[in-house]
């Protein structure tokens, strides 16, 4: 009789007509020792085809003579059908090299003489084992390599750079439906991750992305990692199709909520949605990227939420509110030119058509929305190395993040003034010598607490795009560059001062002794005491 077991491990199936060899293989080793587990068992070939064709085993082990099915049978119907592509080992009374051959044409692993000896029969379970591990890495090693050729091939969708070879590969190999948005999902308190490690914000974004793909199981392929190349942007996205929450049995709101939650609770943390408006199929998922991105940008001009929908934060609503462009394009036009006199008169005419309008709320905030979106639009124009997503957040937070969205025109004309003076240090391009600056700033004050935001703020110019030309030049983050000056300032204090190791660590600017060793061990092999008398005993040799 068949008999299935519960353990999970390398699955085996025996089939032999006499019970007592059978009972016999099972005692002859211990299986689990070896890792295996023997789920099945059965009398003749046939017995176990049928057992096959509903179960799936690692290993089977066949008596080569059986009534009803032999064992070659058996092996030669299971390759014929593809019922099962499991390790096939023969056993047999005959020597006759004939049986051998013919198991050899259907990939037979071993073909082993009765009485089977322990040492060859655990020699066989072994090289199985070995196998399976080597054939289960090279199957995870070819998904991993998909995974990542149709990421690229949905980031050149998302970037609208793509030809029919990228279309049909990601119609190919994604199930798609109509109804489509581009969701970008961050750690709410990574928005701004400046003081944290770059490593430790590394995995915190692949935790978040491995949880967003267990969360969609077969929809997994949806999930993207790395979208954004930028400068402190450790997100993952999305590719919502309608028929994810439809075959869910609920709305999209309640879909994406449930998928927030899960977030939340696995990363214990908080997560934002920045969801794109909804475009007709994925050939215009671009569309939809694009908006997200606007999302992030306009975060810092918002009330804070789990949740961002497109249509809810940019849309005219179907109540007829109403967008002053004609007066919102002309005080655009005053900021571009760095006009601060036109500025206030423009802001002025701007307020008094809302004013004359009646607009309160809604509309308030779709005429700053319109602003914002052009303003950004402005900036990406002056240089293209611009980060996009981050352009609005110094301003935003250092001078009207709580008056503008209230309606307030001295905060508007505040921003305005401040906007213009960063488009014209754009127009410089102030990247070419402000990193010189910023060099010097890190050879002056290594020890103090030096952040590319304080920087970015001291020299006027947004933080993101400081960090991105950064990166760019010296091919590591601020964060990483200061690091490695500090240890080499370390290095070079424990080889010229006796002073204790928690000294010099206060004097390059670590706080805490026990972070700058390890830090100290990451970048130098060893541990300063180490590096210390290494360096002393070079000296006297």
């Amino acid at each position: 009789m068949i008999w299935k077991g519960l353990v999970n491990m390398l699955k085996v199936l025996l089939v032999d007509d006499e019970p007592f060899i059978v009972q016999g293989l099972s005692l002859l080793l211990d299986w689990e020792e070896e890792g295996c587990e023997i789920v099945a068992t059965a009398q003749n070939g046939m017995e176990a085809l049928t057992y096959l064709k509903t179960n799936k085993v690692d290993l089977i082990i066949a008596d080569i003579k059986m009534p009803e099915m032999t064992g070659l049978e058996l092996l030669e119907t299971i390759r014929r059908e593809q019922v099962s592509d499991a390790y096939f080992v023969i056993l047999s009374g005959y020597s006759e090299f004939a049986y051998a051959q013919q198991a050899i044409h259907y990939s037979c692993m071993d073909y082993v003489l009765k009485p089977v000896e322990r040492e060859v029969l655990t020699e066989i379970i072994r090289k199985a084992a070995n196998m399976s591990a080597t054939e289960i890495q090279q199957q995870e090693d070819k998904k991993q390599m998909e995974r990542a050729y149709l990421a690229r091939n949905v980031i050149s969708l998302l970037l609208g750079k793509y030809d029919d070879i990228n279309l049909e590969y990601v119609f190919k190999h994604m199930y798609l439906s109509s109804g489509v948005r581009y969701i970008d999902i961050q750690l709410a308190d990574a928005l701004n991750p400046e003081d944290v490690e770059d490593m430790e914000m590394r995995s915190r974004q692949r935790k978040l992305y491995q949880s967003c793909r267990e969360f969609l199981k077969e929809d997994e392929e949806h999930c993207i990692l790395d979208v954004s190349s930028e400068e402190d942007i450790y997100d993952v996205g999305l590719i919502y199709c309608d028929y994810m929450a439809a075959k869910n049995g609920c709305s999209e709101r309640e879909y994406l909520e449930k998928l927030l939650n899960y977030l939340s609770l696995a990363l214990k943390s908080k997560i934002v949605m920045l969801v794109g408006k909804k475009v007709v199929d994925i050939a215009s998922i671009s569309k939809s990227y694009g908006t997200a991105c606007m999302l992030n940008s306009l975060q810092a001009f918002h009330d804070r939420k789990s949740i961002y929908f497109y249509e809810e934060e940019i849309q005219v609503n179907s109540g007829g509110i109403l967008l002053c462009k004609a007066e919102l394009d002309n005080l655009i036009s005053c900021i571009e030119q760095n006009d601060k006199v036109r500025i206030h008169e423009a802001v002025d005419r701007l307020y008094e058509e809302l004013r004359k309008m009646g607009a309160m709320g809604e509309t308030v905030n779709l005429n700053i929305n319109y602003l914002l979106f052009q303003l950004i639009h402005v900036a990406t124009e002056q240089d293209d190395c611009v980060n996009q997503e981050e352009i609005l957040h110094l301003i935003s937070e250092s001078s009207f993040e709580d008056g503008l969205m209230r309606g307030s025109k001295v905060h508007l004309a505040r921003f305005a003034c401040e906007y213009a003076e960063y488009l014209a240090q754009l127009r410089k391009n102030v990247s070419r010598g402000v990193l010189a600056l910023i060099e010097q700033e890190v050879k002056d004050h290594f020890a103090e607490n030096l952040t590319l935001r304080d920087l970015g703020q001291k020299y006027f110019i947004n933080n993101a795009y400081l960090g991105q030309v950064f990166r760019k030049k010296y091919n590591q983050s601020f964060k990483d560059y200061l690091n490695n000056y500090r240890i080499e300032q370390a290095a070079q204090l424990l080889v010229r001062t006796d002073d204790k190791i928690y000294k010099i660590a206060e004097d390059v600017g670590y706080k805490n002794t026990d972070y700058f060793i390890n830090k100290f061990i990451a970048a130098k092999g060893c541990t300063p005491s180490k590096f210390r008398k290494q360096s002393l005993d070079t000296q006297k040799v």
